[in-house]
């Protein structure tokens, strides 16, 4: 059995969420997020432990820890568990988005159009810096192009990065980066938090130079306040939040002429096919 299928057995037997209640109940657009790359080989047991030990082994290598995500149950729409996402990124052509984030500055912005492919469904995405380390991400449907900004699209994206400080208005914005990969989400309802899982990651850009880590998964924890039963039980398995960025590290891997010291350990440990970056100070 692979690591995949060890996963699935394991959220096959979980209480399902419908979109709605789990919008209702933790629909955390203003958050902490944590993100840990991991082996996918490791996936099997962190998502054991947090569904409180379905599978055998107990909670952690060692025993110790227990999470408390008792009652986990996971995202489930018109029978599915597992979603494919599709999201293209904005961005200018000097890469504003991207260096906001390369070089660590307050007001800085990412901007998308995601689509979840077995609905069809659009959405445009902005997220932004809030207070104390929060990620803030305002959202609306969207009808055009997923590779284009209707004129809609883009007053809205303004207005919102107005409000967050961004004057975007005289800006240029085209795509830069498009991910792909499968996403399992899993509500925790004792801590109201999620934890999304993403595997079959694929990054591309726009002249169709992709890069694919089929032995990787992304986790990332998504919480209203710090250090969850999720992160303590990932914490104790090893793996440490990581300054990962499916468009950051994804860019980052794809062209070795941006700078990228922010991201050069998640790079040398998880991107070895990737072209070594030019390491320059960011």
């Amino acid at each position: 059995m692979t690591a995949l299928d060890s996963v699935a057995h394991v959220v096959g037997a979980l209480r399902p969420i419908g979109l709605d209640e789990l919008v209702d109940r933790a629909e955390l657009l203003t958050r902490l997020d944590r993100k840990y790359m991991l082996p996918l080989t490791d996936l099997p047991l962190v998502v054991g432990g947090l569904v409180g030990g379905l599978v055998g082994g107990g909670l952690s290598r060692s025993g110790a820890v227990e999470a408390e995500a008792g009652g986990a149950q996971v995202l489930e729409v018109d029978g599915e568990r597992r979603f494919a996402y599709r999201s293209v990124y904005f961005d200018t052509p000097e890469m504003d988005g991207y260096l906001g984030a390369a070089r660590g500055r307050r007001r800085r912005f990412k901007l998308r159009v995601r689509t979840y492919l077995a609905s069809g469904r659009h959405f445009l995405e902005v997220k932004t810096r809030g207070p104390r380390g929060t990620t803030v991400k305002q959202r609306v449907p969207y009808d055009g192009e997923p590779g284009r900004l209707t004129p809609e699209a883009r007053a809205y994206a303004d207005d919102v990065l107005g409000e967050a400080g961004i004057d975007a208005r005289g800006l240029r914005l085209v795509p830069a980066l498009t991910t792909r990969y499968l996403r399992t989400t899993l509500f925790l309802p004792d801590s109201g938090s999620r934890v999304t899982v993403d595997t079959g990651l694929t990054w591309a850009l726009p002249d169709g130079t992709a890069l694919r880590t089929p032995g990787r998964t992304i986790v990332e924890t998504k919480s209203g306040r710090a250090g969850s039963g999720a992160d303590r039980l990932l914490w104790s398995l090893g793996h440490r939040p990581c300054p990962v960025s499916k468009y950051g590290t994804g860019l980052a891997a794809l062209r070795p002429d941006l700078p990228a010291n922010r991201w050069l350990p998640v790079l040398r440990r998880h991107f070895p096919t990737a072209p070594a970056p030019n390491g320059s100070s960011a």
